[in-house]
């Protein structure tokens, strides 16, 4: 359990923040954005997340929680391209187990492969985890709703991991097997882990713990400040919460440290002492202090995706199913982002400046990101166009 007296992170958050200074403003987008988080949405997911029960490895509790992880993302307008089921095995008390890992993944608009990925474990090990990490799959949850119809400048991972209570299983699998492996490697701007943030019942708790990386490799760790900094800077923007820094350990943002990616975190600085114990329940926590936190994740969250409030409007997001082809300019390879499209069926042509259609492919159950080969074009303007039913979206593509 992570122990850090209060009074010894206030004074190194004082500390810190004579060191380094970040300029941000207040963005009422943002904060438009932020007021709509919900305490009833926040109350209601950790009531359900508690009464799905102990959520161990391989248990049917577990796999009862995907699947509620994954009816919620779906509510909220995600589609099945959107939602994968990350599965891995590893050996417990000799034998094996299998697990998965919920990923959701928004497409940026301007820098679609680079991803700020917003993650939290939704195993627990004794009781029902309600807290620890009920309060941030919560916390996620509402960021993910929140954000689905607002374009953001990078792409979006939302990662709710299994195996963290057996020693970060699923987010060490993660960045082995999907981070390491995806080739070019995945590009990362940054991981924000939120990990037990659901507060103390009957206590005062008005401040959030803002967490760093202090670690090795250590050629990380000045991006880690700058960008907790600027966590630490939308908590106060954004909330009625203090931020209060603290060192990152301990949960599963460890993982991405150690593979030298950027890392931030939050967690509760009233810790709870029933993490790990069947105590861990709703009724020993406060759940308005749960809501504040994820006001303060919506807002980063935005900050560090880039809300695009002005380069793109949201009706034009919109009416175009979330859809993009990148990269554009395009050379060699051309991705199609399906967006939220609900059809996973779909021709997709190019057409050069004649009229001429140079390119006709058709997707049946396609994923979220199909690839097309493009080298043989010429160098020029061509249009792209994705027809799925009665759905058509054309959109100017040049080829370098």
């Amino acid at each position: 359990m992570k122990i850090l007296t209060v009074k010894l992170l206030l004074l190194l958050s004082a500390v810190f923040c004579l060191q380094t200074t970040t300029a941000q403003t207040f963005i009422q987008a943002y904060a438009d954005v932020v007021n709509q988080t919900s305490q009833t949405n926040v109350t209601a997911n950790l009531t359900e997340y508690e009464a799905l029960g102990v959520k161990q490895r391989g248990s049917a509790a577990l796999q009862n929680t995907l699947n509620w992880l994954k009816t919620k993302y779906q509510s909220y307008g995600y589609t099945a391209s959107q939602i994968v089921e990350d599965s891995y095995t590893y050996t417990y008390s000799g034998s094996p187990v299998t697990c998965k890992n919920v990923v959701v993944t928004k497409i940026g608009t301007l820098y679609p492969n680079t991803y700020v990925i917003v993650c939290g474990h939704y195993d627990s090990i004794v009781g029902t985890g309600t807290n620890d990490n009920g309060s941030g799959v919560v916390t996620i949850l509402e960021v993910a709703r929140l954000l689905q119809s607002v374009p953001t400048e990078y792409s979006v991972k939302f990662i709710n991991f299994s195996g963290e209570e057996d020693g970060l299983r699923g987010s060490q699998h993660y960045v082995t097997d999907v981070v390491n492996a995806t080739n070019p490697k995945m590009d990362i701007r940054l991981v924000f882990n939120i990990d037990e943030v659901g507060g103390r019942a009957g206590m005062a708790n008005n401040s959030i713990t803002c967490e760093r990386d202090t670690g090795n490799p250590t050629t990380n760790n000045a991006a880690s400040n700058t960008m907790t900094q600027e966590l630490m800077n939308c908590v106060s923007l954004y909330s009625p919460l203090t931020p209060v820094l603290a060192s990152a350990y301990a949960s599963d943002y460890m993982t991405f440290e150690n593979n030298n990616e950027i890392i931030t975190g939050f967690f509760e600085t009233n810790e709870t002492p029933y993490a790990h114990t069947v105590n861990d329940l709703l009724v020993n926590m406060d759940p308005v202090y749960n809501f504040k936190v994820a006001k303060a994740a919506v807002g980063a969250t935005l900050h560090f995706a880039k809300a695009s409030v002005a380069a793109l409007s949201q009706e034009d997001f919109q009416a175009d199913f979330q859809i993009s082809f990148f990269p554009n300019p395009a050379k060699g390879k051309l991705n199609i982002n399906l967006g939220v499209l609900t059809n996973p069926n779909y021709t997709f042509s190019v057409v050069d400046i004649n009229g001429k259609k140079v390119i006709a492919e058709t997707f049946q159950n396609a994923r979220q990101i199909e690839t097309l080969d493009v080298s043989h074009l010429s160098s020029g303007v061509y249009l792209g166009i994705l027809e799925s039913g009665e759905t058509r979206v054309t959109k100017k593509i040049v080829i370098e």
